[in-house]
């Protein structure tokens, strides 16, 4: 006899405005069971697991949740109001804690390399999603619901994480881009589309087959619907299959890209690479030599040298802290290197996708955005109609007349793509572009970036988005190496051959805290060691600063008021972000110093 559900759903409906969002969804999770839960951006996907949580939001049905059995969730963005330290946030999550020097709070902050007495104001976004993991995984509750737990967290710490989960005895429900992830973790698919849901009891790599066989099969009874089903339900499947299916050209064309990538790029560990002519691949972009940067006394970048082309498609890829932006930023010639040279191809024009999404007007609409007052988008120099331009980014009609703040925020990241992509441009820079991407739209970021005929320079921690795409891939290991490998992650994996095991995350403030200070000092020497003191100071200072300033930018009449207030507030919050960042890496840098001469 089949143990009785953890938690179940029967029903449930959920409407928000006059747009159904669940309609009628039945579901059980049961003890020790891995579930995907998948679905386009604006679904209803973190609507579900609030349900499933217990808020009491929906419209209609019944949720049930077995007595005594224990539920906790990562919502995607934590709530720390209330706590003074991270030590209390996750405590929180107990029921029997002995408050924040509970033993099982203490450990797991040490494995999770978190301070336990930091605020968690001064938390980095990676750092704020460790702590909401440790809050969620503490008490070993029966079942988690995890949205988007890999968001801010780089590819050490998701190994660490997948090892985790993995021998969790627990049941688990997942929401995640990152489609490895979900393959690796997951051993059943719920699918949530058109307010519903179904159920696959295969693990997620069985998806796309089984989800393409279903729109197959009501693509062929469409002329039994009226106009306004068929339209949405070919939006939702034919064209996402159409598009998948030319991935495969796109596939093969990536193959070719990576042999000739293999005749590029010379041995393993060389300073110089030898390079053959570059006729095939077009003109030359980036011509690196020999380039170097140190921060604080502390190399970020060795002796890289790396020549790139027009239409090759690289990926940067290393722990958090290990240069990954400083070395793009030096690649495209927003910092100097320290040595060395980096000389850019004829009329690169460089465009950056703004994760932050500082560059979307939140009572604009996004037809505004793309078009202001015209009907077509100039789209790489070919005039395009608005709204044909917003379906391919599938938005629906509606929505191209709806303000922005009422997009989910993987609708608003889509945004900024055909934004971004719309702009004369020869070189995209993506710092993340994946973060809130369901897997449609992971696709058609994929075929844009495939048919964009400049340079790609990508940093990401989504491995299947880096084997699908990247035709090679530079590696920064955190010492200051940064080699560059043909091929995606997989490639790089094979190449590289076996290392040590990875930190489990990014060094904590105060691992630590019980080694004598003057020791520490008089290793560090005293102009880093009183860097490591201001550094958080000017990281907080900064950090007020930009919410100043977005606060001020919100403000939809400001421009109107005054154009150059505007533009000098616009300039300064990027100024703003790119010190932050550099002081970030900088203390970061230094910490991991402090901590590694204290060992």
């Amino acid at each position: 006899m089949a143990d009785p559900p953890l938690l179940a759903l029967a029903g449930i409906r959920f409407h928000l405005g006059d747009q159904t969002i669940l309609d009628g969804v039945d579901l059980s999770i049961g003890p020790g069971e891995r579930l995907s839960l998948v679905g386009r951006n604006g679904a209803g996907k973190s609507t579900l697991l609030r349900i499933l949580e217990g808020q009491p939001i929906f419209d209609g049905g019944t949720r049930f949740a077995q007595p005594g059995a224990t539920i906790a969730t990562l919502p995607q963005e934590p709530d720390f109001t209330g706590h003074p330290t991270v030590a209390h946030y996750v405590a929180s999550a107990l029921t029997d804690s002995l408050g924040p020097s509970d033993y099982r709070v203490e450990a797991l902050l040490s494995e999770m390399k978190l301070d336990g007495a930091c605020q968690p104001a001064g938390l980095s976004g990676g750092e704020a999603r460790r702590a909401a993991l440790a809050r969620a995984l503490v008490a070993e509750p029966d079942v988690m619901l995890l949205d988007e737990p890999t968001n801010h967290l780089d590819l050490p710490t998701i190994e660490w994480l997948e090892a985790t989960l993995s021998s969790w005895k627990g049941a688990y429900v997942l929401v995640s881009h990152d489609r490895r992830f979900l393959s690796n973790l997951t051993r059943a698919v719920l699918w949530l589309d058109r307010g519903i849901v179904r159920r696959l009891d295969k693990g997620y790599d069985a998806f796309e087959e089984w989800s393409t066989g279903i729109l197959e099969r009501e693509a062929t009874e469409r002329h039994k619907l009226d106009r306004l089903i068929e339209r949405e339900t070919e939006w939702a499947g034919k064209s996402i299959r159409a598009r998948r299916t030319r991935n495969e050209g796109r596939l093969r064309a990536l193959r070719d890209l990576r042999k000739q990538r293999r005749q590029q790029i010379g041995p393993t560990g060389r300073a110089t690479i030898e390079v053959g002519e570059a006729s095939q691949s077009g003109s030359l972009a980036i011509t690196a030599r020999n380039i170097s940067k140190s921060f604080g006394g502390r190399t970020i970048v060795r002796d890289f040298s790396a020549r790139i082309f027009r239409k090759d498609r690289v990926g940067l890829i290393g722990p958090n802290g290990a240069g990954k932006t400083t070395l793009l930023r030096m690649l495209i010639g927003e910092l100097a290197p320290d040595t060395g040279s980096v000389k850019l191809g004829a009329n690169l024009m460089p465009v950056v996708i703004d994760q932050r999404r500082t560059a979307l007007d939140p009572d604009k609409t996004p037809w505004e955005i793309l078009a202001d007052r015209n009907d077509h988008v100039l789209v790489r120099g070919t005039p395009r109609h608005v709204m044909t331009y917003l379906r391919e980014y599938l938005f629906r009609d509606e929505q191209a007349r709806q303000p922005v703040r009422t997009l989910s925020g993987g609708e608003r990241n889509r945004l900024l793509l055909a934004k971004a992509l719309a702009a004369p441009s020869n070189m995209l820079v993506l710092d993340e572009p994946t973060n809130d991407l369901d897997a449609d739209t992971l696709d058609l970021l994929q075929e844009a970036l495939a048919e964009f005929d400049g340079t790609v320079l990508l940093v990401s921690h989504d491995r299947d988005f880096l084997d699908r795409l990247v035709t090679s891939t530079v590696a920064l290991e955190g010492d200051g190496t940064a080699t560059e490998y043909a091929g995606g992650y997989s490639d790089y994996l094979i190449q590289r051959g076996p290392r040590a095991a990875p930190a489990v995350a990014p060094a904590s403030r105060k691992e630590k805290a019980d080694a004598p200070a003057r020791e520490a000092k008089a290793r560090l020497g005293y102009k880093r060691e009183r860097a490591l003191a201001e550094l958080p100071k000017t990281i907080e200072t900064l950090q007020a600063e930009i919410a100043r300033l977005q606060s001020a930018l919100a403000d939809p009449d400001l421009y109107r008021r005054n154009a150059a207030d505007f533009q000098a507030k616009t300039n300064r919050l990027g100024a703003a972000q790119s010190e932050l960042d550099r002081a970030e890496t900088e203390w970061l840098e230094l910490e991991m110093l402090r901590e590694e001469l204290d060992s």
